[in-house]
């Protein structure tokens, strides 16, 4: 057992963190716009790389640097080669969607920032696309018809209460 072993045991997931309302089809969305954003990310950068602009450069080295954590978070499996792959995915997976959407999004908007060219905005569109796909989670679920009807009728009745005993203090 190596000492990067015993400083993270065997990572699973909390379960508060998995029973976050997202279900299995959307988690898997998730993760397959993750992998695809770091795939964007990776050829969009490398494009990027190429030419004499600093800023292009710095642009294009912070796209793969984005495509890396993508992969390491979404898809550790793919980074096998690297010891503590394991170990950063179980704290991905130990986050709020929120915070999440708010990592993905800031690093997606980063290198746009820095260099305002289509080869950024579309490498990096699908990377804040899995941003927003956790932000989307993070709110939850949409409340059904019965439930917001309830809602505005006691709503309505409260308006009128209201409107009635300030007639009725007026008088």
């Amino acid at each position: 057992m190596s000492s990067q072993d015993e400083q993270f045991p065997a990572a699973a997931p909390e379960p508060a963190a998995a029973d976050e309302g997202m279900t299995w089809w959307y988690r898997w969305l998730c993760r397959i716009a993750g992998v695809l954003g770091g795939m964007s990310c990776a050829f969009a950068g490398l494009w990027n790389c190429v030419t004499i602009n600093p800023l292009n450069i710095a642009a294009g080295v912070w796209m793969m640097l984005n495509a890396f954590v993508l992969f390491l978070c979404e898809a550790p499996f793919c980074c096998q080669f690297i010891e503590f792959a394991n170990a950063v995915s179980a704290r991905a997976d130990r986050l709020r969607a929120w915070q999440k959407a708010a990592f993905y999004c800031g690093m997606a908007v980063f290198p746009v920032l820095l260099s305002l060219t289509l080869t950024t905005l579309f490498g990096n569109a699908i990377a804040f696309a899995t941003g927003v796909l956790y932000g989307l989670s993070a709110l939850g679920k949409k409340g059904d018809a019965i439930s917001y009807a309830r809602i505005h009728q006691q709503q309505k009745q409260m308006d009128e209460e209201k409107l009635t005993g300030t007639l009725e203090g007026q008088a």
